[in-house]
């Protein structure tokens, strides 16, 4: 019986590998025969295509790859076009000049199982549905005005914070940032999404942030299901069998708090997204087509979209401003300028901060929170005289154009300074520093990022001054990556704060 269940299996194999070995010879004549001009780029193994170039750090990897092949690079993973973008020249023709031909996403096996069956926002395919949610999303969820009654919340979650990391600076004790970083940033992203503060026993037994940043790394992952769909039913990395049990944990969780929210009976609590959402169920009043799965899917993109990656940036810019301290100190003096010594800053300063909007436009591009914009071609385009095909994977290397020699002087240097007196914003404008990405798939909660990012390193750099623990110096702090859809450091930043206001 073993034998003839190995047998059995072998037979598939055999099947499986012989049918896509046809299949790549079919798509390579045909591609020959068209006798189309594709991006330059190196040659790949049969039916692995690429892959095998590519290693732990994706967006290093492929930056050197476009140092030989050029801006506009021809990539196979197994059997799927890629093409590589990697200068700011290159991503205003992908994302403004051919915006509406490349805003689709691909449909990715981690966007099926966990995204409902690409329902959010982030992994939705163009078309009237994304366009519609995509509105909800902007005018009813992250408008200015949305934003700005949940002002004084996140004034008690950062408050609660300093006062958290005074009591350590009374004690002289060194303080985990980055966990305290995250903690805050999840808090304030559940109260603004689902009305609480999350509770660790409503959760699976690998507790609620683990399994987010599982996600996260999981649907960055390079699945051959994804490259070579013949295969996908044999699930050879086991990450199918795991987005299913992920995918179970966060229905379970959002059932929960959509009853909890449905049963609620208090008029007077402000509306969080949930609530916001709720309401368009069913309607005949509204545009918006609104299910519970539907709810389910825009909820895990934002706690997605907000908790990991405003938590990577403020630890990235603290990490740069403890290795700079000459910044650090002129940031300090701006902040006691404009806010004084007596108080602690509030949201209305921030437009007066220029400095830091220089700090935060360089953390940004040295350190952009997500390296790789992954977008779709809905047809076959001609770029920069390149021949582009219908449902080729574009990947948008926005960490390489941070750090092009050609545009940025000492690219590798942390300087504010080079924002002095420049035009240069991070808004999509200009394609130099494209941290929230672009043309129709733009990050639509961009403005309460850069709100929470600014807000948090102002407050933390005002009340406290840093130094790091066993007379470490900065210049031994490790730099190292955790690549996945948002790229925070792989170690937690520990330092010793010391206050300073006189309040």
């Amino acid at each position: 019986m073993v034998e003839r269940q190995g047998f059995n299996l072998t037979m598939e194999w055999t099947c499986t590998i012989l049918a896509v070995a046809a299949l790549v010879f079919f798509l390579t004549w045909r591609t020959r025969r068209t006798n189309k001009r594709l991006p330059p780029g190196p040659r790949g193994l049969p039916i692995l295509g690429n892959l095998l170039m590519i290693g732990t750090k994706p967006h290093q990897d492929l930056q050197r790859l476009a140092r030989k092949y050029g801006p506009i690079m021809h990539l196979r993973f197994g059997l799927m076009p890629v093409i590589v973008v990697s200068s700011p020249e290159a991503a205003e023709l992908f994302l403004k000049t051919h915006d509406l031909v490349f805003a689709s996403r691909p449909p990715l096996e981690a966007s099926k199982y966990i995204s409902y069956n690409q329902q959010n926002l982030v992994f939705a395919p163009y078309g009237s549905y994304w366009r519609n949610m995509r509105k909800m999303c902007t005018l009813e969820l992250l408008s200015n005005h949305k934003i700005s009654t949940f002002r004084s919340m996140r004034k008690q979650e950062l408050d609660l914070l300093v006062r958290h990391i005074r009591e350590a600076a009374y004690s002289g004790v060194a303080v985990d940032l980055s966990s305290m970083v995250t903690s805050f940033s999840t808090d304030v992203t559940c109260r603004m999404i689902i009305g609480k503060k999350y509770d660790r026993e409503d959760f699976g037994e690998k507790g609620f942030e683990a399994t987010v940043r599982e996600t996260m790394r999981i649907a960055s992952a390079f699945n051959l299901a994804d490259y070579i769909p013949q295969i996908r039913g044999l699930d050879l990395q086991g990450q199918t069998k795991r987005m299913k049990a992920i995918a179970k944990d966060f229905d379970d969780f959002f059932e929960k708090i959509l009853e909890e929210h449905v049963e609620s009976k208090d008029e007077n609590r402000t509306k969080d997204f949930i609530d916001v959402m709720l309401g368009f169920v069913g309607s005949e009043e509204t545009e918006y087509r609104v299910e519970r799965d539907t709810i389910k899917a825009i909820i895990l993109d934002m706690l997605g979209a907000s908790m990991d990656t405003s938590a990577a940036t403020i630890d990235w810019t603290l990490v740069e401003l403890i290795r700079h301290p000459r910044v650090t100190k002129k940031l300090q003096q701006e902040l006691e300028n404009v806010v004084g010594l007596n108080r602690t800053v509030e949201e209305s300063d921030l437009e007066k901060l220029e400095y830091l909007d220089m700090v935060m436009k360089e953390s940004f591009r040295i350190h952009p929170v997500a390296p790789l914009l992954v977008h779709a071609a809905r047809e076959d385009c001609t770029v920069n005289g390149f021949h582009i095909p219908k449902a080729a994977r574009i990947l948008i290397n926005a960490w390489a154009i941070g750090r092009d020699q050609r545009v940025w002087t000492d690219a590798d240097k942390f300087n504010p300074e080079r924002f002095v007196e420049s035009d240069i914003d991070v808004r999509g404008q200009n394609f130099e520093l494209i941290p929230f990405g672009s043309g129709r798939r733009g990050c639509p909660g961009m403005q309460l990022g850069l709100t929470i990012v600014r807000l948090v390193v102002a407050q933390l750099v005002h009340c406290f001054d840093w130094k790091l623990p066993n007379d470490m110096l900065a210049t031994g702090l490790d730099m190292t990556e955790d690549f996945g859809i948002v790229c925070p450091r792989s170690e937690h930043l520990l330092a010793i704060p010391t206050w300073r206001l006189q309040a």
